[in-house]
């Protein structure tokens, strides 16, 4: 492999010679080093990766630094992690090239504009000045792009400079024409999916029939899993390009790959292609008589959910380069980080992330009643037993609160380090949550006065909070200082849009109003109230979406966020080197 070649070359040079098994044969060979490379006694491989031991070595206060070891994987994980150091400084060096252009065009209009109406000629004589000082005549920024280029090229693209600039410069998007095409094909099947369902459903009086009660206790929980995934996907596209029109650079704050982040039409692509494959298994699973006295269900076709929910999965988790597989393992790493909270330090897209999860929580309990619907046999003959079981019973409290207890976990973690009081009043809100979901859930399933009280209380508490959070600390609106009420930084040019986005994200967290007065709609099932409140909060989470990165945008300068650092594969102790 040529990274071997090069790198073995490299250590020769250097007087160190690498043994077939990879270790250092420094001390073995009699082959005197150098004193220059004495240095490298005094450095340590440092960790960027963070995983769950290094937490606890830090906790521990454990040294996270390791030898330095020429062993052929040590070097190759050091030539990808210098790679990256080149390519970041390299884009870094292209912003400030671009920031002292755009300064020095901006005072030329200016000029421009000040000559115009003060009737001066005086233009040419600051333009003078401004090309004389060091913001236009300094040629550091070039020599060292140049130095960057030719040693990128050297030792990372085998002197191959076509191949070396295209890794060094930025990666353009290109939108095809055939993902507009693919979009709309699958929002036109969706469409036509969802008539003919409501046709076939009305011609056949599917909602009248005898065994109606049943198929909307075991099969439409089954299937409204995919309604909830589709319209948060939809929502999330429809924050892209809200997002791309008034210029969030969403891409830089969730810290995608560059060049890999995905596009609303890419989303869009997405969602109706899932919501698709969803509708045709609702038909093809539709049992037309719905009698369970026929018994004629067939095993196989009770199985049609499993298999999507499968097949959606295995794309998820498939490791070829199919189906934007950089934005997938994105997902399921940062997935993973908001399960193991707080073995993680939590970054924005570990606590947007884990957001999102709180407005799936019945999706989440349809994944529950996967299990036992098909774990339990109940599919074989299309009953439902799992409301029955107390340990089903137990998991449905279980299952709606693990997205609060990693939100309230990711909290605590940032309290701890950041030492920010803000997080600790963010943790006590998610507590909130948690204890008002607890008893909404222990309503549902033992209703009576006490419960509903204390259901009534917390809930109450719990949507004050959250509101009063969501609106002044999430999107920054409603401060005092404000002459308006609103952020002095706004990225919607029309103030009623927020004013508006507030009314109705207080109106949508009153949804829990429904479990609690348990209103009752004489052509709604109990399932289909559930469904509509949960699909609610999906909205609800959407609008919320937009404000919070706007926030986040205009903000996270004054934090000292907008910057990102590529930490160097090696540290030198100079410690060290003092006491010897």
């Amino acid at each position: 492999m040529p990274w071997i070649r090069r790198n073995a070359t490299l250590a020769e040079e250097m007087g160190i010679k690498i043994e077939e098994n990879g270790s250092s044969g420094g001390d073995s060979t009699k082959e005197r080093v150098p004193e220059a490379l004495s240095v490298l006694d005094h450095i340590r491989l440092n960790k960027n990766q963070e995983t769950p031991l290094s937490t606890i070595r830090n906790v521990l206060k454990l040294p996270n630094q390791e030898e330095l070891k020429f062993t052929r994987e040590n070097l190759k994980k050091i030539e990808e992690r210098l790679k990256d150091v080149f390519v970041d400084f390299y884009r870094k060096l292209r912003h400030l090239k671009n920031y002292s252009f755009l300064n020095t065009l901006a005072i030329s209009k200016i000029m421009k504009k000040y000559d115009k109406i003060g009737s001066r000629n005086a233009a040419k004589l600051y333009m003078e000045m401004v090309d004389k000082s060091y913001l236009t005549s300094s040629d550091e920024i070039n020599k060292l792009m140049l130095r960057v280029e030719s040693i990128f090229v050297e030792h990372f693209a085998s002197s191959n400079r076509s191949k070396g600039m295209n890794l060094l410069r930025p990666k353009v998007t290109k939108e095809r024409h055939r993902i507009t095409f693919s979009t709309g094909f699958f929002v036109g099947c969706t469409v036509s999916l969802l008539t003919a369902l409501g046709m076939f459903v009305h011609a056949r009086n599917i909602m009248g029939a005898e065994g109606q009660k049943i198929y909307m206790e075991t099969m439409f929980p089954l299937y409204s899993l995919f309604a909830f995934v589709v319209l948060h996907m939809i929502m999330y596209a429809s924050n892209i390009y809200f997002w791309k029109r008034y210029r969030v650079n969403y891409p830089f704050i969730f810290e995608f790959k560059e060049g890999t982040e995905l596009g609303y039409r890419h989303v869009l692509l997405l969602s109706f292609g899932l919501g698709t494959l969803a509708l045709c298994a609702v038909l093809v699973n539709l049992d037309m008589e719905m009698d369970p006295n026929t018994n004629d269900y067939k095993t196989y076709t009770e199985l049609v959910p499993l298999f999507v929910v499968a097949l959606v999965i295995a794309i998820s988790v498939c490791p070829f380069n199919i189906f934007y597989r950089s934005s997938r393992f994105f997902f399921l790493m940062v997935l993973f980080r908001c399960i193991v909270a707080p073995l993680y330090k939590v970054n924005l897209p570990d606590f947007f992330l884990a957001d999102q999860l709180t407005s799936q929580v019945q999706a989440l309990r349809s994944l529950e009643f996967y299990i036992c619907y098909y774990g339990w046999g109940d599919f074989k003959q299309r009953q439902n037993t799992c409301k029955s079981s107390d340990v089903y019973s137990t998991f449905y409290f279980i299952v709606a609160v693990i997205p609060y207890w990693s939100r309230f976990l990711q909290c605590v973690r940032r309290l701890i380090e950041e030492k920010d009081s803000s997080q600790g009043f963010n943790a006590l809100k998610y507590l909130l949550t948690i204890v008002a979901v607890c008893l909404k859930t222990a309503y549902s399933l033992n209703r009576g006065n006490a419960w509903i009280i204390a259901t009534f209380v917390f809930s109450a508490l719990a949507t004050f909070y959250g509101t009063y959070w969501d609106i002044v600390y999430d999107w920054g609106l409603l401060h005092r200082p404000s002459k308006s009420l609103l952020r002095e930084k706004l990225l919607v040019p029309y103030k009623s849009v927020y004013y508006i986005a507030m009314v109705v994200n207080v109106v949508l967290r009153l949804a829990w109003l429904q479990t609690v007065l348990d209103f009752n709609i004489s052509f709604l099932h109990r399932e289909t109230m559930i469904a509509l409140i949960a699909i609610l909060e999906i909205i609800r989470r959407g609008i919320w979406n937009f404000f919070r990165l706007e926030n986040e945008h205009l903000n996270n300068v004054g934090k000292f966020r907008a910057f990102k650092s590529v930490p160097l594969p090696f540290n030198y102790n100079e410690d060290e080197d003092r006491d010897s």
